[in-house]
């Protein structure tokens, strides 16, 4: 990467990651917190202020997209992030669960996803891009972890409220990093014709990637809504759950970063996304197998494996997306998929929870793996995209060397 690129990846990974951080705080004790609100004790007003966030997203990802591609990235970003700052500090002071509702609805209005990766994509290469999604991909997973730690001790010094604060300072803090610390906008992108949302939804290669987001945050969410109660029934307690999530995630970005950059560069990024899609599968057929009598090894072994294959989906599909999309498009085509990704995770909760209950954690494991085996079947006819050597990479490479 140039210095540049390094900026760049370095300071749109921070924004999401402290962005992804003040929402993972919030919903390992989003539950237990809210039941001391008025009306808290209305599991479906409980499970409303949960999702309501994700429903938010997936409406507007698709025009905060639209709008980066005609009036610049950084416009966007900064209005999104006041949005989502101003949703958590009403949020925290809300009185009512109600009020929380109304609070996450206005954080999900600040759908910065799509502006934030289209951003991304016009200051990298092609040839380096999926290392950039890679370090965005892994700043989500890895904020994740670290909120399974910092969840509970937090809430218990400063209660839901004082999250939701903390919550709305990153997205200030966040506002910062758009002025002073990510690159400007490329001039390029600036007289590049307004793209339509027709040329994104008729594009044939895009949708199979829409497809695939949509499955992958359908089946993530959906298996962990049992994956918990599988680690109690081996004998973990949950407030130690992150003792496996942790080094499953950390373990899986080393092998990410030994597999995906080196077969990519060789020309085998199409046979590696395929595999991973089949290990993710895989892992719902082991998940299946051994629900009814889980053990700490087998659940330890199966996460670690299907974050290898989920870190390197996570990695290669927005990069692909940006690299496959007509590039006055680009914002529009990474809002629909982002939407679709919105929309896969309000899909896995609310199916999730419903198939769990009904077919129990077998049934629910067999249901994503036969979703997986779908998208595999959708996903086969893709070709990887072509590297374009465009004059900005011929112009970096030469900088590089000099």
């Amino acid at each position: 990467m140039t210095p540049t690129e390094r900026r760049a990846s370095g300071s749109l990974a921070t924004i999401f990651a402290a962005r992804m951080l003040g929402l993972f705080l919030v919903l390992p004790v989003f539950a237990l917190e809210a039941a001391r609100y008025p009306g808290g004790n209305d599991p479906a007003l409980v499970g409303m202020a949960m999702g309501i966030y994700g429903l938010t997203q997936g409406i507007l990802q698709i025009p905060f997209g639209l709008a980066s591609d005609r009036f610049g990235r950084k416009r966007v970003i900064i209005l999104g992030l006041l949005l989502f700052a101003a949703g958590s500090f009403l949020a925290a002071a809300a009185g009512s669960i109600m009020g929380l509702i109304i609070g996450r609805s206005l954080q999900g209005a600040g759908a910065v996803s799509a502006a934030v990766t289209a951003l991304l994509a016009d200051q990298t290469r092609d040839s380096v891009r999926t290392k950039a999604m890679a370090l965005v991909g892994g700043s989500i997973g890895l904020m994740f972890a670290l909120s399974l730690i910092l969840a509970p001790a937090l809430a218990a010094r400063i209660g839901l409220n004082g999250l939701f604060m903390v919550t709305g300072a990153m997205a200030l803090a966040c506002i910062g990093v758009v002025a002073w610390w990510v690159p400007p906008e490329p001039l390029q992108h600036k007289n590049l014709p307004r793209g339509k949302l027709s040329e994104v939804l008729g594009h044939t290669p895009l949708l199979r990637l829409d497809v695939g987001v949509f499955v992958l945050h359908a089946a993530q969410l959906a298996m962990w809504i049992a994956i918990p109660a599988l680690l109690v029934k081996a004998g973990l307690p949950k407030a130690q759950h992150w003792h496996v999530y942790l080094p499953a995630v950390l373990a899986s970005f080393v092998v990410m970063g030994a597999t995906l950059f080196p077969l990519e560069r060789r020309g085998y990024l199409r046979a590696v996304f395929l595999a991973s899609i089949g290990i993710v599968m895989l892992v719902q057929v082991g998940l299946l197998l051994v629900a009814g009598a889980p053990s700490m090894l087998a659940l330890g072994l199966l996460l670690f494996v299907f974050f290898c294959g989920f870190n390197v989906l996570e990695a290669s599909q927005p990069s692909m997306v940006s690299r496959i999309a007509p590039a006055h498009a680009r914002g529009g085509a990474l809002g629909v998929y982002n939407t679709l990704q919105s929309l896969g995770l309000f899909a896995g909760g609310a199916v999730g929870g419903w198939l769990t209950k009904n077919v129990g954690a077998e049934g629910l494991f067999a249901v994503n793996a036969g979703l997986m085996l779908l998208w595999l079947v959708v996903a086969w006819p893709m070709r990887a995209p072509r590297r374009d050597r465009s004059a900005q990479e011929a112009l970096a490479d030469e900088a590089q060397a000099t």
